[in-house]
């Protein structure tokens, strides 16, 4: 029997009673995604997936995707190795920063799944942030300015105009295209969007892509996107996973904005990812 226990007092859940190593009944399936709608993030221990297992789990949440400018396994497009090598020592991390994972996409990514396989003894934990819970309790001078607007995202890790410094990009094992001219256009989403099946409302701007509002520049828009920031990456709405081997996290990569610490210098990391899809959201 599927038991759910919550993380933290805002965001997160551990899932267990279940083995997907099995079949997923119809029952557990929408069980599955009805914690995923009401936590953000869910996190399933001890499952050590084969990879047509993980993505027969990513299906129960959507259709599986590809996502662009990452390479993934040279005999699966739809599989990305999020690796760092034991000798891969000070240089950035892919996710290393808070984010929403290519919200510059026309359609961004509904959400992922990351299966562990090898992790560090200590270190390489993701940390999560609810956006729901952050703008609920949103302060009203800035509930104002979100309300109603739209925001600019721009690939800026992946085009020309942002380009970061060579010292800030992920490790070597991850490889990514750069220099896109296509990745600098800009792509309006919603600054608040609501949840398909809870119909709760979520912050949907994040430090990486989001460069403006829409109606003002990027100085103007910088001291409310910063103070918007702050405000919702607080401890208080997030919820931090220690990985184990054999881990399950599956998350909303809409509704939560998410972080990869990098503290593990001189340890090998790798869990698998896959990601699915959703109508474009509003």
């Amino acid at each position: 029997m599927l038991h759910i226990e919550k993380l933290t007092g805002l965001m997160g859940a551990e899932v267990s009673g279940i083995d997907l190593s099995q079949d997923i009944t119809d029952k557990a399936a929408e069980s599955l995604r009805q914690a995923l709608a009401d936590y953000q993030m869910i996190a399933i221990r001890g499952q050590h997936l084969s990879l047509p297992r993980q993505k027969r789990l990513t299906e129960v949440f959507g259709p599986i995707m590809q996502l662009p400018y990452v390479e993934p396994l040279k005999n699966d497009n739809q599989v990305i190795a999020v690796l760092k090598e034991a000798d891969e020592c000070n240089t950035g991390i892919f996710g290393g920063e808070w984010h929403s994972d290519f919200s510059f996409l026309e359609n961004p990514p509904a959400g992922s799944l990351l299966s562990a396989v090898e992790v560090p003894k200590v270190g390489g934990d993701t940390v999560w942030a609810s956006q729901v819970s952050a703008y609920a309790s949103l302060p009203t001078h800035l509930k104002d300015i979100v309300d109603g607007r739209k925001a600019v995202h721009v690939g800026t890790p992946y085009g020309v105009k942002h380009a970061p410094p060579p010292e800030s990009r992920a490790n070597a094992s991850i490889r990514m295209s750069r220099g896109d001219p296509d990745a600098d256009r800009e792509i309006l989403h919603p600054a608040i969007i609501t949840h398909p099946k809870s119909g709760r409302q979520a912050l949907f701007l994040n430090p990486i892509y989001t460069t403006r509002f829409e109606d003002m520049s990027e100085e103007e828009s910088k001291p409310i996107l910063q103070e918007i920031y702050k405000h919702c990456t607080r401890p208080d709405f997030s919820c931090r996973l220690r990985w184990q081997a054999g881990d399950i996290a599956v998350w909303d990569n809409r509704m939560s904005l998410h972080y990869a610490t990098n503290d593990y210098d001189g340890s090998r990391r790798l869990l698998y990812r896959t990601t699915f899809s959703a109508e474009r959201p509003n």
